[in-house]
């Protein structure tokens, strides 16, 4: 890392929360946190376990238990319901506790913890909401199923054309909020899930004037266990995104 992102990481410190849902991710779960305190060591992290039944939760409680520095705390649920709503717990809880920077990233390591300064020093350069994108110049794909790359290009292009939007990866799960940015948007409003959730806050923002920023990363298939993603939530993405296309074309012709 370089002095300059050094810097960047300073600025924020324990002011910037990584939100890391999890769900049936033990094995990955120590392994994420680790490469995380290695690359950035004074962020906080926020576990929120959807009452795994592969025992994840007691896993992070046994983490944060470890962890002298205070970094790592832990969010139980009781119920898996979606992505999306794991993340809008996870926003609360930062949001109640003045953490001026909340990111996403994934447990099974597909979101390099390593890259995280790139997404910090977007935001130090003006950003609201920063996008760790595939699919800007820099961005690329490891052992990734060519299938699973197809449908992520496609849906990324059905959201482009349909939103008018000029975002490559606005699919895309790692990310950095401005706290004003997820204080603004309505999230009691927003009940989408996977893909749609993603395409949903972007949405938000954008329609609230924020500026969205794409920065490179490398997404790599995860080592250890399996996708989450199913055809329901792709279906809720098509849908929604048709119709939030129809109302932002709808409220420009009315300006």
């Amino acid at each position: 890392m370089s002095g300059n992102d050094q810097h960047v990481v300073g600025k924020y410190g324990a002011r910037a929360l990584v939100v890391v849902p999890t769900f049936n991710e033990r094995e990955n779960l120590p392994l994420i946190v680790d490469r995380l305190f290695t690359s950035l060591g004074d962020i906080h992290l926020l576990v929120v376990d959807d009452s795994s039944p592969d025992g994840t939760g007691d896993v992070a409680d046994r983490l944060a238990a470890d962890d002298t520095a205070g970094r790592i705390h832990v969010l139980h649920r009781t119920a898996k319901d979606g992505l999306g709503k794991a993340y809008l717990a996870g926003f609360a809880w930062g949001l109640a506790r003045e953490y001026q920077v909340i990111i996403e990233m994934d447990a099974d390591g597909s979101h390099a913890p390593e890259q995280l300064h790139r997404l910090l020093a977007a935001i130090n350069d003006g950003a609201d909401l920063v996008i760790g994108s595939r699919y800007v110049p820099g961005g690329a794909l490891v052992n990734w199923p060519k299938r699973r790359e197809i449908l992520s290009k496609g849906a990324n292009t059905y959201a482009r054309l349909a939103l008018g939007v000029h975002i490559n990866d606005i699919t895309a799960g790692y990310r950095a909020f401005r706290r004003e940015v997820l204080e603004k948007i309505g999230l009691d409003e927003v009940e989408s899930a996977g893909y749609c959730f993603q395409i949903d806050l972007a949405w938000r923002s954008l329609q609230h004037g924020f500026t969205i920023r794409e920065v490179p990363i490398t997404f790599t298939e995860r080592a250890i266990g399996e996708s989450k993603m199913d055809g329901g939530v792709i279906a809720e993405s098509f849908i929604n995104v048709a119709r939030w296309g129809i109302q932002g074309r709808l409220a420009k012709r009315r300006r």
